[in-house]
This record gives C-alpha cells, sequence and structure tokens, in this order.
C-alpha cells in the first residue's frame, strides 16, 4: 500500500488455507545500500510513489533473508510459487529481483485486474506466456481471488495501523517527560491521544504515574496560552 507511511504485505497459503503466524508487512524504508545490495535503486534510492521500487525493496528483503537464514531451502521459507498482486510490469520487477539474487527454481506468476477492475475478468500473467484470463467460475480463478483479496485485507490493515501510531507518536512523544511508560498509562486511561491534549491538569494528575509536575508539563504542552 503506497502513500504515506508505506508497506508491504505478504501472506503465505498451503494445503491447509491460510498460514496467518507467516504473514509478514514490510515497512517501506527507501532503498539503501545496507538493505538493497548495489544497483541502481541502493545508489539513488526511489521517488516516493514509486510501486516499482517498494516492490523491488520487499522482494529483495526477503529472498535476500531467506538466502541467508535459509540457503539450503529446507527450513520452511521458501514458496513453491510467487504470486504477485499485479500485471506485467510487477512480473517483470520480480523476475528482475529473482535474477540477481540467483534465484531460479521459484515459479513466478502475477494476476492484475481486468478491464474496469471488475472481478471475474483478471489476466495471470507467467514469464515466457501470453496473459490468460481464465473462465467465470474455474476453481483457480477463486482461489487466486481469494488470496490477492486476503493480501489486500492483511496490506490494509497493517497501513491503517501504521498510521494510527505514527498519529499517536506525532502528539505524545514530543513532550518532555513523557516516555513510553507514561504515553502507555495516559492512552490507556483516557483512550486516544486527542482526549489526552483536552484533559485538564486534575484529569491527568489522576493518571498512574503523572505526579502534579508531570501533568502541568503535559497541560501547558497543549495549552500553552495557559
Amino acid at each position: 500500500v503506497s502513500g504515506t507511511k508505506a508497506v508491504g504485505a505478504m501472506i503465505v497459503a498451503g494445503p491447509e488455507g491460510f498460514i496467518k503466524k507467516a504473514y509478514r508487512k514490510f515497512n517501506i524504508r527507501g532503498a539503501r545500500e545496507s538493505d538493497m545490495g548495489s544497483g541502481k535503486d541502493a545508489e539513488e534510492g526511489f521517488t516516493p510513489g514509486d510501486d516499482y521500487a517498494m516492490m523491488r525493496e520487499v522482494l529483495k528483503r526477503r529472498f535476500s533473508r531467506a538466502l541467508k537464514e535459509d540457503p539450503d531451502k529446507t527450513g520452511g521459507q521458501w514458496p513453491d510459487l510467487v504470486l504477485i498482486d499485479g500485471g506485467r510490469g510487477q512480473l517483470g520487477v520480480t523476475l528482475e529481483v529473482f535474477e540477481e539474487l540467483g534465484i531460479e527454481d521459484v515459479a513466478v506468476a502475477a494476476i492484475a485486474k481486468g478491464p474496469d477492475r471488475d472481478a471475474g475478468r483478471e489476466k495471470i500473467y507467467r514469464p515466457n506466456h501470453p496473459p490468460k484470463s481464465l473462465p467465470l467460475r474455474d476453481p483457480v480463478l477463486f482461489f487466486v481471488q481469494r488470496l490477492r483479496d486476503e493480501a489486500h485485507r492483511f496490506a490494509i490493515g497493517a497501513h491503517r495501523d501504521k498510521r494510527s501510531k505514527s498519529l499517536v507518536r506525532s502528539t505524545l512523544d514530543d513532550i518532555p517527560s513523557i516516555g513510553a511508560k507514561r504515553k502507555k498509562a495516559l492512552l490507556h486511561h483516557f483512550g486516544a491521544a486527542k482526549a489526552v491534549s483536552d484533559a485538564g491538569r486534575a484529569d491527568l494528575e489522576a493518571v498512574e504515574g503523572i505526579n502534579k509536575t508531570t501533568a502541568n508539563i503535559i497541560y501547558e504542552w497543549f495549552h500553552p496560552e495557559g
């Protein structure tokens, strides 16, 4: 999911269904040589909102780690198939990353929505094959739609969580004398950062771990006019 606080998401499915403990989210860092190795992205970074570059980062991080931690491919980190949400361009990025990392034995495909983004008109892209549309009631189509929709659900949830945490940080973390423990106590007591900003001195002092001095600091932070 791009935009502010961009994240990438990976879901995993096996014969028994979704394997949620294996799901992973990737906070997009922007290309850095230490993360990405060599190459154009590592040297120059990329423009925020560049979906191809963000996908490249996620794929490199995911499979560089697999190569490091499970080089023999016996530890369960390696999929039989990587299914990408996207079309020909996203498939091309994936193949480029795999070539750079020397990965030759993992199948890759991409699923793209059809004209007008209508469900049921998706196209499947595979290396060295023309795009293929599956029959409307094909069980394989239903399966890949479920995979894509689950990936969307997980990615959107991760994106919302990241944005929500960022909003909390932006309002409370800059206040002097408010560390993680006091911030947690404030949020537990008031329920939201906005309620903290609206609270009076006595209400703030009623929070566990907040003495009169700290309550005054918090109150004056949000009410500099007194």
